[in-house]
């Protein structure tokens, strides 16, 4: 009980240092970049439950999971329905089109931020349509580092992929672009290059929707490096270590914090 107890106390506690962090690095951003303070995901991966209701209590509403399942497992949760009545889930994994139906009955989705194909937007168009009503949120992954191992558009095929959303997919919301920094990247080297990517391609797509760039989000940026990410223009950064410390791996994994 008193091990349990602890661990609540520390992951407030590193709730409350990565929101001041966040701040800090907002106040930093040039004068061309909109005055917002970028959204927080906890990554509650591997997470149990009681740290999950911790950081909810301190004020936290957006959660991130990384595998379908365990997001399946923690919103159907009943302590999670009972003592977090408003969180929002994000998938910010891999999604597969055989659990796209997994993921729409998901209590709470918020935004799915990994679409990386125009199928994969079909069919969760398709589900959503079927299982409720308005707009479910989505990301288009971006690819921006070209390693093989790593979902998300190449670069090439980002346009194409976000104009098929917007124009045929109408129980989706594009909302913006997301992407997975090369790992270990060490932000004093300069301006991380894949972030910088994104930035890019966000003109590219902004250009050819005819749309302001302060009118689609940047999901970028965790643990290791999002004061930079904020600096550069993040509007969504996703942390899981620097709350909830680091874990025990079960396998390697790209797509979100290690």
């Amino acid at each position: 009980m008193i091990r349990a107890v602890m661990s609540e106390v520390d992951v407030v506690k590193g709730l409350k240092n990565v929101l001041e962090r966040i701040g800090v690095a907002s106040s930093k951003r040039s004068e061309n970049l909109p005055n917002i303070t970028p959204r927080l995901v906890a990554v509650s991966k591997t997470k149990p439950v009681e740290l999950i209701t911790a950081v909810y209590n301190a004020g936290q509403r957006h959660f991130g999971e990384n595998y379908v399942q365990e997001l399946v497992d923690k919103a159907h949760n009943p302590e999670v329905r009972a003592k977090c009545p408003d969180v929002r889930w994000h998938l910010i994994g891999h999604l597969q089109r055989n659990k796209v139906n997994k993921v729409v009955g998901v209590p709470g989705i918020h935004l799915v931020e990994s679409v990386d194909s125009r199928t994969l937007a079909s069919a969760l168009d398709a589900a959503w349509g079927r299982r409720a009503a308005g707009q479910l949120r989505v990301m288009v992954q971006v690819n921006t580092s070209g390693e093989a191992e790593k979902s998300g558009c190449k670069r090439e095929e980002v346009t194409e992929v976000v104009k098929h959303v917007v124009e045929n997919c109408t129980n989706l919301q594009f909302v913006g672009l997301m992407t997975i920094g090369k790992y270990g990247y060490d932000p004093s080297q300069g301006p991380n290059p894949d972030y910088v990517s994104l930035l890019e391609v966000r003109k590219d797509v902004c250009l050819s929707l005819g749309v302001d760039p302060s009118q689609l989000e940047l999901s970028m940026g965790m643990s290791d490096d999002f004061e930079q990410a904020v600096e550069m223009g993040s509007t969504n950064v996703r942390i899981g270590s620097a709350i909830f410390g680091h874990r025990e791996k079960k396998q390697k994994s790209i797509t979100e914090e290690s």
